[in-house]
């Protein structure tokens, strides 16, 4: 035998074992946990902000949407942090991202929406449909003191 010929022979070997040797299992990846839909009320909804490892919501015309994945936009830091765990229906229809869209008072009714006009309804509109299309809706947004939400 010529060297040659040894170290072909012993590169066939090599090849031919890491061919054959046992694979490790393949595992897949850890499933998220399941998704409830729940009522919120807005106090509900405030701690799904993003902070302490929380996941990200938002209530856009009464339906709370799941935005964790989009945590760069809405989350702490995000050009939308201010709508993260509230209800961001008039800032979007105004297209304003202002504190001053919020509802202050979390204990009160909800924002009814009846004075937005034509072009901030098609606005909000658009919105809510990129987020149906985006993220999935977890729960709905109720008053404090609501029927629904005593049964929350």
């Amino acid at each position: 035998m010529t060297p040659i010929n040894l170290i072909l022979f012993s590169l066939l070997i090599v090849i031919v074992y890491l061919q054959l040797r046992p694979k490790a299992p393949l595992t897949l990846p850890k499933a998220p946990p399941p998704t409830v839909f729940k009522t919120f009320t807005p106090p509900t909804l405030l701690p799904y902000s993003g902070e302490n490892g929380m996941p990200v919501y938002l209530a856009v015309r009464g339906r709370v949407f799941d935005v964790t994945s989009g945590r760069n936009f809405y989350g702490p830091g995000g050009p939308y942090q201010n709508f993260a765990g509230r209800d961001a229906s008039r800032g979007l229809a105004f297209g304003s991202f202002d504190e001053d869209m919020l509802t202050e008072n979390l204990k009160g009714p909800l924002d009814t929406l009846e004075d937005l006009d034509a072009s901030q309804l098609e606005a909000l509109q658009g919105w809510e449909e990129r987020f149906s299309e985006k993220y999935m809706v977890v729960g709905k947004l109720v008053p404090v003191g609501g029927e629904e939400a005593k049964n929350a």
